[in-house]
């Protein structure tokens, strides 16, 4: 019975690719955890995700008033970044607030 498999050798014939780690010295493609696993709750994450808003929110008016009085340290290059950089936050916080709220009202369905 054992005859009738063939063994093969699937590990082997594995093709890696530039995605995998450990390749050469080409570091990992992939994306990691965004989180650390030693966070203490929910309310910590969120508190934490709601100040780097904030953060991401203001930079670009920031940015913009330093160049506005002359500062050789920004660029008009910068302001614009971080405005983009803004509103891909913006446009991600809409969203995780809008999943939040489907979520409630998949809880809420509940019949108990």
């Amino acid at each position: 019975m054992n005859s009738f498999y063939p063994n093969y050798d699937l590990a082997g014939r594995i093709q890696h690719t530039k995605l995998d780690t450990g390749i050469g010295s080409m570091p990992s493609a992939r994306i990691g955890r965004i989180e650390d696993r030693s966070t203490p709750d929910f309310k910590a994450v969120f508190s934490g995700l709601v100040e780097n808003f904030n953060t991401e929110l203001n930079a670009p008016d920031n940015l913009l008033k330093d160049v506005m009085s002359g500062s050789n340290n920004v660029d008009i290059h910068d302001v614009m970044t971080a405005m983009a950089k803004s509103e891909i936050s913006v446009n991600m916080a809409t969203q995780v607030v809008g999943k939040v709220i489907q979520a409630y009202d998949r809880i809420m369905q509940i019949q108990v």
